[in-house]
């Protein structure tokens, strides 16, 4: 048995008022760092009580490895909504998609019953990046 646990994740974000609007105000996530340097910010967010779980928005930018090619690929994919994603899950599907949808957010499907067995619904951030959230029955249990 391994005790490999997933601590964060990186979506892309370029605006990061609006994303900070979107992740701690709609979704109710917390801010756990906020990071600026050279006049970009890197902000970590996750679910209160689940301090092990987060999501760093990133400047998509950042990497000096990146050509301006890459930069300009990643910028339009950006902008279609197909360069990043994420799945998150709540015990109260409808409410929360009333929630995010009345932020302003764009819906890209309605609570829907899936064929492979889950109610799920989906919008995207402000980036554009996907963030679908799944109803899950009951809560998730710490793992240890």
């Amino acid at each position: 048995m391994t005790d490999i646990s997933i601590n964060a994740s990186f979506l892309p974000h370029e605006d990061p008022e609006a994303s900070l609007a979107f992740y701690r105000d709609t979704l109710g996530f917390e801010v756990r760092k906020d990071v600026g340097y050279q006049g970009m910010r890197w902000i970590t967010v996750g679910p209160a009580g689940q301090p092990g779980t987060s999501i760093v928005l990133n400047p998509p930018a950042a990497d000096p490895g990146i050509t301006d090619d890459e930069r300009r690929t990643v910028a339009e994919m950006m902008a279609k909504g197909t360069y990043a994603g994420i799945v998150l899950a709540t015990t109260d599907l409808d409410g929360t998609f009333e929630r995010v949808e009345a932020s302003g957010a764009e819906v890209v499907q309605e609570p829907t019953d899936q064929f492979y067995g889950v109610r799920d619904c989906a919008f995207r951030d402000p980036a554009g990046n996907l963030i679908r959230i799944q109803e899950q029955t009951e809560p998730a249990k710490e793992v240890s």
